[in-house]
């Protein structure tokens, strides 16, 4: 399957706590940081609850 890299670019203050456990279960923990994932359906379904925090580019 293919990687994505999903890079934290907006910070999780004053997020709903569920979209503060969805960034870390997607392994980000501070802005900046960047993470490489399959793209399983699971995962595409994570980041697109998150794509207003996150910018994904294929790794």
């Amino acid at each position: 399957m293919d990687k994505i890299k999903i890079t934290q670019v907006k910070s999780i203050i004053d997020r709903p706590k569920r979209q503060k456990d969805t960034i870390k279960a997607l392994g980000l923990k501070k802005m900046g940081q960047s993470v490489e994932q399959v793209a399983t359906p699971q995962i595409l379904g994570m980041v697109a609850k998150v794509n207003h925090l996150v910018s994904v580019t294929t790794a």
